[in-house]
């Protein structure tokens, strides 16, 4: 396996209902062929107070995708360098094309704050009318099992340990979740 760590950038693409959700420019940080690390600033306009954090110009994503995991993992920090918190996005497992980090966003979200006392699960009642269910119950079934364990880990250990493992180390490619 070839590991790729370089200052290169991609493009972020959230894709959310078959419609383009957001897409924003990232640097890629690295990427060992299963996870993708990418940096990038806060790409909405504005500030987005969701009552539990604010995310706002300035604020650094250090965002983690995986090609075999129902999920993405994103590091929130101030621009000073200060931890807000997790933003977990469940999600297909990531592609990349054509310099294109392709992600499709499935509704149901995960939030952990940065001391880990504030864990938060979000937007079920938008799974729930997405009607991804009924569309393609497999593809339901992941995404509930995929916040589910996260949600489990952030309780027990928090997520820093599922980021923390380098992505070279051989236990990186383990199922965490």
């Amino acid at each position: 396996m070839s590991v790729r760590s370089a200052e290169s950038s991609l493009t972020v693409t959230l894709v959310k209902g078959g419609r383009t959700k957001i897409a924003y420019p990232a640097v890629l940080v690295h990427d060992d062929g299963t996870r993708v690390t990418v940096r990038a600033p806060w790409a909405a306009p504005g500030v987005r107070d969701f009552g539990f954090v604010r995310f706002e110009p300035g604020d650094v994503f250090t965002e983690h995708y995986w090609r075999d995991r129902w999920f993405a993992v994103k590091e929130v920090r101030t621009g000073a360098g200060v931890l807000k918190g997790w933003y977990c996005d469940i999600t297909r497992p990531a592609e990349i094309r054509d310099g294109v980090l392709l992600v499709e966003d499935l509704d149901l979200d995960l939030w952990v704050s940065a001391d880990g006392s504030t864990v938060l699960r979000l937007d079920e009642d938008e799974f729930e009318e997405s009607g991804l269910a009924g569309r393609d119950p497999a593809a339901a079934r992941e995404a509930v099992r995929a916040l589910d364990g996260l949600e489990r880990l952030a309780r027990a250990e928090g997520l820093a340990g599922l980021l923390a493992v380098p992505p070279e180390h051989p236990c990186a490619d383990a199922q965490l979740i």
